[in-house]
């Protein structure tokens, strides 16, 4: 089936190359644009680190890799269960990056196709948020 892994159950992956340089993709999505993609909230970057947004998603950290990767359970209110979202930077030549958000661990097909949705739309506006 698509959208289905034997180990992570129903996933979905969203990427774009943005423009800009790796680093400052980074510094955006870990700083100023995190509540871009994430929620109101302050990250601890070490494994472990709880977190909880504004608006009620909670999680905690499962790795943090410095201007690479950012990986996170994540259960917005009213969900029943945990999933897990990854934000990864990789180069894609001289001042372009590629932005990839992967989400596994979903309930099933409308989930995953409703998060599907939900990340690019996320993806625009991150990418509107570099330009800013």
């Amino acid at each position: 089936m698509i959208g289905k892994t034997k180990d992570a159950g129903w996933e979905i992956g969203v990427s774009k190359t943005v423009p800009y340089p790796l680093d400052d993709v980074w510094d955006y999505l870990s700083g100023a644009g995190l509540s871009a993609w994430l929620g109101d909230v302050r990250l601890e970057p070490e494994k472990g680190a709880p977190y909880e947004t504004a608006d009620g998603t909670v999680g905690e950290i499962r790795g943090y890799r410095e201007r690479e990767k950012i990986r996170l359970t994540w259960r917005p209110r009213g969900w029943d269960h945990d999933s897990t979202v990854q934000v990864a930077l990789r180069p894609a030549g001289p001042g372009k990056t590629v932005v990839v958000f992967h989400q596994e661990r979903l309930a099933g097909p409308e989930e995953r196709a409703t998060q599907r949705e939900h990340w690019r739309a996320v993806l625009k506006v991150v990418v509107d948020g570099l330009g800013d």
